[in-house]
């Protein structure tokens, strides 16, 4: 079955930047412990991966809820999340807050938590909103950014 929304990792050529060191802002290198959020590939890091930490901005349109944190990535190139229309494996059970937003790039109402059991009906009913253009999945506890997710 195929799903009705399409998640989004981190931009491939945002990636090769950091990367490649052409990034406009401070990246750290660091030795994963494991179970840091890769928002390249969409899982948890192995512990003793090379992995990135740098600040990232989600696509918005410009508006006051416009922000940057920090998140995780791979040091070198990976292959990417395995499919972009189902829940990231890795974090299926894992409490998230889904951030709605309209096309103004305001939060909309339709933000809620999930206790990660059904990340995709959460997911669904938020998108049956038709205002609602983009969610992004945060977490729960530090409020980083993980993933988008679109129609």
């Amino acid at each position: 079955m195929t799903s009705t929304f399409r998640i989004h990792a981190l931009p491939a050529a945002l990636l090769a930047d950091v990367r490649a060191g052409a990034y406009d802002r401070p990246v750290e290198h660091r030795v994963a412990d494991g179970g840091e959020p890769l928002r390249c590939c969409l899982r948890n890091a192995r512990p003793g991966e090379e992995a990135l930490l740098f600040g990232y901005e989600p696509p918005l349109p410009d508006s006051p809820y416009r922000e940057t944190g920090a998140v995780y990535a791979h040091a070198g190139p990976c292959a990417g999340p395995d499919a972009d229309d189902v829940y990231p494996a890795d974090w299926r059970g894992r409490p998230q807050v889904l951030r709605a937003y309209d096309r103004r790039g305001w939060i909309h109402d339709a933000t809620r938590s999930h206790d990660g059991s059904d990340p995709e009906g959460v997911v669904a009913a938020m998108l049956a909103d038709p205002e609602v253009t983009v969610i992004h999945s945060r977490n729960v506890e530090w409020g980083c950014y993980m993933f988008a997710v679109t129609r």
